[in-house]
């Protein structure tokens, strides 16, 4: 949603510009109807710069890179737990899989307790809580690359805000001025 956002700001700020660039060449036309000395002075004045028209309607537009790599990060993330998770894959056996409490090294066996079932429930809930560490990284990671990707626009917004308000006093210059004519 932030990056459709991010999109129509782009857009939006295009169209803004545009409709600066349209307000500058308006006021030239204006001053050479006002009078011959602006006519003049209009064929000496260097013409305002003419944009280049863009590709499909707008230019493509990129998301903050944090963010970016934060949804690529998400997406192996998740579809490895989707993998790994027993309720999101079809299990062969019912019941717990004590093959895994034998590979752990000897070093690990002796911070499990000697009981077998127990070592197995120990084991379990150590990979529990490294899958919620994974999730709550994976979090983290998408919210910084979320904030970022705010902070952005909100720069952008900012930006557009100034250019809006000073394209409105243009336009009431002009609109004052084509009145008098």
């Amino acid at each position: 949603e932030l990056v459709r956002q991010g999109e129509a700001l782009k857009r939006t700020e295009q169209m803004v510009n545009k409709m600066d660039q349209d307000l500058k060449t308006s006021q030239r036309h204006i001053n050479s109807i006002k009078s011959v000395w602006g006519g003049l002075v209009n064929y000496f004045k260097a013409k305002p710069p003419e944009s280049k028209p863009e590709q499909n309607g707008a230019s493509e537009y990129y998301a903050n890179s944090r963010l970016k790599e934060a949804m690529m990060s998400s997406k192996e993330q998740e579809s490895k737990y989707q993998e790994s998770h027993p309720n999101l894959k079809k299990l062969d056996n019912s019941g717990l899989d004590f093959s895994k409490a034998e590979l752990v090294s000897s070093v690990q066996r002796d911070a499990y307790p000697k009981n077998q079932h127990l070592r197995a429930y120990h084991q379990k809930i150590d990979n529990n809580l490294d899958e919620m560490s994974s999730g709550l990284s994976r979090l983290k990671n998408l919210a910084l690359g979320l904030q970022a990707e705010i902070d952005e626009q909100d720069d952008t917004l900012d930006r557009l805000t100034k250019k809006v308000e000073m394209l409105d006093i243009n336009i009431k210059s002009t609109d004052k001025k084509v009145r008098q004519l």
